[in-house]
């Protein structure tokens, strides 16, 4: 394994001295794969572009249970929606990960994957090679199982098909060995209420209820990452070189030859006070995520000609389907009050002695508190958890809302039929507040929250740029205006009707046995509350937002921003490479997927430099 301070050998200036094969934007999730799977050719020269810096020993990113506590900080990008009317005028924070490794560094580590009818449904749209079938090898590329023991198995049931999962990819992926005191009651309270145990649910149906895998290398009981997954074990190759606190700032297009059409032939950015040029002979690859990809793409010329020319932009290539189409989970939290006697992890905030105790079992044990994730998880059809005739009227606005491209009106009407067996709202349970909102007294009590995340939102909003301060042209430091339009008109309806009735269900999880006797009350939303009121008030992201840079499909230009290939419309030599590319939602947390379009997206440009 390379050292850590590897990746500060190379200074900006002699990054832009060197001529690239390929320039990847964005040392996240997706860059640091493409960029390592790229320079697996000792003939090809690969660049690396991240505007974070290299943290690769802190304790808030490596240490499981700390999962977290990095939002909101310095390694976060710290974005903010416009200001939401349909949560009652509330602006939410988006959080981003600004470092290497993007957003595998911050997020909670959670691993699985869609159904194959999500994934199956990209394919429908004339993308070709995206199906569950076209995908489950990268999925299995990118990841090493590690299978648990009998005992914990048993224990936690703890479910898989070991054919549908890796064993010799760079991210460590598995079970926990320790779970929350409330996960022993989790699969025996939705099995009261008819929900069945998923012995497969990585398998291509993630429908059930079942305990959840993580991203923690069991070797070191620390998550595994691009940065440590990716990047660190390739570090040392002299064809692979990765450049950090560098801002992209637009990618440099051409008409080369006296041509019509556009090539990408460098990237400028900024690193300090100075801006560079550095150029690739071969292609760009934008993976800077559903956010600033299409900023990026915007800053360069390519999107919604009015949008460009009031951001003080030259258009270069009209595409009003730059930014578009965003979708996001969205999320609300129920507290409950639980049994005080009860391991808390809300007792490492408030106990000197329990946080140093646990410090001490993770340092010296690897084991303890600090390795605890929130593994309780189930997707339920809505059939599960709204009445019939709710169900039917939903379906009946759905199919009347205006959709484009068409297609997609057919595959998000279908996933509304009495008989689809779709998650469409995953729950988790796990002890501790996770509400910010919920401000709990200080009286000693402690809490439990069960998360409703609604899984396919009819919701659709943009992210853009605009002009910069006193009218000036928009810049890389301008934050994009992120505008999902949560329960916005018609299709914002349709996600608050089904949240609210989803809010109805995680109550009647928690009044039923086993988790029921662990359960004094439920303290938010307060009984006097509305539950509709309460989703308005207190609906979130999930952060896993789509869909800004989507592939078009058999619609082409006129329906997306990138081909089947990922090669942006009417650019020779960039492509995107990241979630921005999902023409649709998926019923699944993001990481595994987006690790699985990286892989197939770099085997993509191998293919095609042939």
């Amino acid at each position: 394994m390379a050292s850590p301070t590897t990746q500060h050998t190379m200074s900006p200036t002699q990054f832009a001295s060197r001529t690239f094969d390929y320039i990847v934007i964005g040392g996240g999730t997706a860059g640091l794969v493409v960029a390592a799977r790229l320079s697996e050719n000792p003939g090809v020269s690969v660049g690396v572009l991240e505007a974070g810096p290299a943290v690769l020993d802190e304790a808030m990113i490596s240490v499981p249970g700390r999962y977290g506590q990095s939002l909101g900080g310095t390694l976060d990008w710290c974005f903010k929606t416009e200001p939401q009317p349909g949560l009652s005028g509330r602006s939410l924070p988006w959080p981003r990960g600004r470092v290497l490794g993007g957003t595998s560094a911050l997020n909670f580590m959670t691993w699985n994957r869609a159904s194959r009818q999500d994934y199956d449904a990209w394919r429908e749209l004339g993308n070709e090679g995206w199906g569950w079938e076209d995908l489950l090898p990268f999925f299995k590329r990118s990841e090493t199982f590690h299978a648990p023991d009998e005992q914990n198995q048993r224990e936690n049931k703890l479910f898989y098909d070991p054919d549908t999962l890796g064993e010799t990819g760079p991210v460590h992926v598995g079970y926990a060995a320790q779970y929350s005191a409330s996960h022993q009651l989790w699969h025996d309270t939705l099995h009261s209420l008819g929900v069945e145990t998923n012995n497969a649910h990585v398998g291509g149906s993630n429908v059930g209820v079942w305990t959840n895998m993580g991203s923690v290398d069991p070797a070191t009981v620390t998550r595994s990452s691009s940065a440590t997954a990716y990047y660190l074990p390739n570090a040392s190759r002299p064809n692979l070189a990765v450049l950090t606190d560098a801002l992209v700032t637009d990618v440099v297009l051409n008409q080369v030859g006296g041509g019509s059409e556009w090539t990408a032939t460098g990237v400028r950015f900024r690193h300090g006070d100075t801006v560079f040029l550095a150029s690739a002979t071969k292609e760009i690859i934008i993976c800077a995520g559903t956010v600033q990809s299409p900023q990026i793409l915007e800053l360069s010329g390519i999107g919604d000609a009015e949008i460009l020319s009031q951001a003080g932009v030259t258009v270069k290539v009209n595409n009003p389907n730059v930014g578009e189409n965003l979708q996001d989970h969205i999320m609300a939290a129920m507290i409950f009050e639980v049994d005080s006697s009860l391991p808390n992890p809300e007792d490492l905030q408030h106990d000197n002695l329990a946080a140093a105790a646990a410090e001490k079992e993770y340092k010296e044990s690897k084991s303890g508190p600090l390795t605890i994730l929130p593994n309780s998880m189930a997707y339920l059809p809505f059939s599960a958890t709204l009445p019939r005739s709710s169900l039917a009227t939903l379906a009946t606005q759905a199919a009347n809302l205006p959709e484009f491209p068409p297609q997609n009106r057919n595959i998000r009407h279908a996933r509304l039929d009495p008989s689809s067996n779709l998650g469409q709202v995953e729950y988790i349970f796990d002890l501790g507040n996770w509400s910010p909102s919920f401000k709990p007294p200080s009286d000693g009590k402690k809490y439990a929250t069960c998360l409703q995340i609604l899984q396919y939102p009819f919701s659709k909003g943009s992210i853009h740029i605009h002009p910069g301060p006193n009218n000036t042209p928009a810049t890389a430091a301008d934050k994009p205006r992120i505008d999902p339009r949560y329960y916005a008109g018609p299709n914002g309806a349709i996600d608050l009707e089904a949240m609210t009735h989803c809010a109805a269900f995680a109550d009647r999880i928690a009044q039923t046995k086993p988790l029921s006797d662990i359960i004094r009350g439920r303290v938010y939303p307060p009984p006097e509350k509305g539950l509709r009121e309460w989703i308005v008030d207190s609906t979130i992201t999930d952060w896993h937002p789509v869909g800004t840079c989507a592939m078009g499909g058999s619609l082409g230009v006129k329906g997306g921003v990138v081909d089947e290939r990922l090669r942006v419309y009417g650019v020779r030599g960039l492509r995107v490479v990241d979630a921005s590319v999902m023409p649709l939602q998926i019923s699944a947390h993001l990481q595994a997927t987006v690790y699985a379009i990286a892989e197939k997206g770099a085997q993509m440009v191998l293919e095609d430099a042939v």
